[in-house]
């Protein structure tokens, strides 16, 4: 039997979406679905929905849960990850507060930033145990990535010798997203992305084979005139020419150009919402209670397949149908040409049954490279400091990171690098 092994299945919504359409596909009905979660409450109650979501389907996977990690890997032919390492309290907050401390503000804080950094030291342990119990009980698996910060984790596991693509949500409803924005229809629309995660470019976009750009520009400009959710990517596109993939909320701390505690006058300017990820945990924690009511004891629970790409890939590799994606992996060969080969890149990806095959992009626009590579920087760094256990290392990563370095001074930078590892304790190794 073929198996599916969900790692942070506690995840219950993610898992209901992601298990869910693969419920859908006729060539999985004879699959496993092996769910494991450190929270062993919430796996039930994944376990409950999954099997409430199964019989209304009709169904014919079988739904195990288990308390033993190496056993939930054991002979899995696929590996979905949405784990989250520390979660909201402490680390979010950690992430969140202690910055604060420096005068030292953000809004996601999961992929770079001094927050992605910590976030990225705190999980990769994580994943290098992964990695050490697949190539002992799993070792051809294919691991589905989802869990932030995705280059750097991606990366890990690739170095690890594990068959991995990274996913995010954002790559395939950027374009459509963007055009309703503007209210520009969307059918029939042809597009081109390739970049970093979470700083991929709209290079190309055309219906019935007329480029939208300029048109799109021209709104774009219209609508800064009002504030509006999406300011921060409209002004990079018109300083830079290119729309790029994640929200605004996440490009305000990529760069350093929007969150600068000498011109507060900008938060208001650009609409950002700093501090939004605590919100948004402290939200969910709380509406979970009644979401958990809605969906775990919800007999008439249903389900219709998502555009995530999860269900898809597998699909295509069981039946050796193509399907195009956009996905993370190593930067091989100079996928991107003006990109370092040892980064995670983001491309178009065409899925088979002989696995993911990135396709080549070449030059990426010089100024849209030079971004991506401030931010590819921190990452190479941070799992520099990662796997050498070097203080140091996250120094530089940190020194590095386009936001904390337009903010703070070189020893600032180092003295709140030396109280987030005090702070985050055992949830970190022992860096020298």
């Amino acid at each position: 039997m073929s198996k599916i092994t969900f790692l942070g299945a506690g995840s219950t919504v993610f898992a209901k979406n992601l298990l869910g359409d693969c419920m859908t596909v006729d060539a999985l009905q004879s699959f496993e679905f092996a769910l494991y979660d450190v929270d062993h409450k919430r796996l039930r109650d994944s376990e409950l929905l999954l099997n409430t979501m199964k019989k209304n389907l009709q169904s014919n996977v079988t739904i195990i849960t288990y308390h033993d990690r190496k056993e939930a890997l054991r002979n899995a032919t696929y590996v979905i990850n949405a784990i989250q390492v520390g979660g909201y309290d402490p680390c979010t907050i950690t992430d969140f507060e202690m910055p604060k401390k420096y005068g030292l503000r953000q809004t996601i804080a999961d992929t770079i930033g001094i927050g992605g950094i910590f976030r990225n030291l705190r999980t990769i342990p994580v994943i290098q145990a992964f990695a050490k119990d697949m190539k002992e009980v799993c070792p051809d698996a294919w691991f589905l990535n989802y869990t932030n910060p995705m280059a750097v984790l991606t990366n890990v596991l690739l170095q690890e010798g594990i068959k991995t693509v990274g996913l995010c949500h954002s790559v395939q409803v950027c374009a459509s997203h963007l055009l309703e924005s503007l209210d520009m229809p969307f059918d029939n629309i042809q597009w081109k992305i390739a970049g970093i995660n979470h700083m991929a470019w709209l290079l190309e976009i055309t219906r019935n084979g007329k480029d939208l750009y300029p048109e799109i520009k021209q709104r774009a400009r219209q609508k800064q005139s009002e504030k509006h959710d999406d300011m921060v990517r409209f002004e990079l596109m018109q300083r830079f020419g290119y729309y790029v993939t994640e929200s605004s909320e996440h490009n305000a701390e990529y760069h350093p150009y929007f969150i600068k505690k000498n011109y507060p006058e900008l938060i208001e300017q650009y609409n950002i919402p700093l501090d939004e990820y605590p919100r948004r945990c402290v939200n969910q924690i709380e509406g979970w209670k009644q979401m958990r009511e809605d969906l775990v004891h919800n007999k008439h629970l249903h389900h219709e397949r998502t555009m995530e790409y999860g269900s898809y890939i597998i699909e295509a590799m069981e039946t050796n149908q193509p399907f195009k994606i956009g996905g993370n992996v190593l930067n091989t060969g100079g996928l991107i040409r003006n990109l370092p080969e040892k980064a995670v890149v983001e491309v178009p990806c065409l899925v088979d049954a002989s696995g993911v095959t990135p396709t080549h992009v070449g030059d990426l626009p010089e100024q849209l490279a030079a971004l991506n590579r401030t931010n590819i920087h921190t990452q190479l760094l941070t799992i520099e400091a990662a796997l050498t256990k070097k203080k140091e290392k996250i120094y530089q990563a940190a020194l590095l990171d386009p936001h904390t370095a337009a903010e703070l001074s070189i020893d600032d930078i180092v003295s709140l690098c030396d109280d987030l590892i005090e702070a985050h304790g055992s949830w970190l190794p022992a860096y020298t």
